[in-house]
């Protein structure tokens, strides 16, 4: 996993911060490979209950750790249990990384 142990601390704390300490957090894509190179961090936060907005709660998420990761571009996929489950989603928590 290409994700220093700073990071995945920075990462864990700031969905616990906005979803609670329920919420799980798993990085998947291109930062599974070692071997690999560059790349944006790509992230699955799975949330219990409702949030009002999960699009725009999503890219605040992104926003807020692009800045605190230096500028490294961020991607969020929220997946929130109220809502349909997409391919993505199974993908990222079959292949997923737990972050904590």
């Amino acid at each position: 996993m290409r994700l220093s142990a700073q990071s995945q601390t920075i990462i864990h704390q700031a969905v616990v911060q906005r979803f609670g300490d329920q919420a799980q957090v798993r990085l998947f894509g291109s930062r599974l490979d070692d071997a690999a190179k560059g790349g944006d961090i790509d992230l699955h936060v799975r949330v219990q209950g409702e949030v009002n907005n999960p699009i725009w709660e999503a890219s605040l998420l992104a926003a807020q750790l692009q800045r605190q990761l230096d500028g490294r571009k961020v991607d969020v996929r929220l997946q929130v249990d109220t809502h349909n489950t997409l391919p993505v989603d199974t993908v990222a928590l079959s292949e997923g990384i737990l972050l904590t």
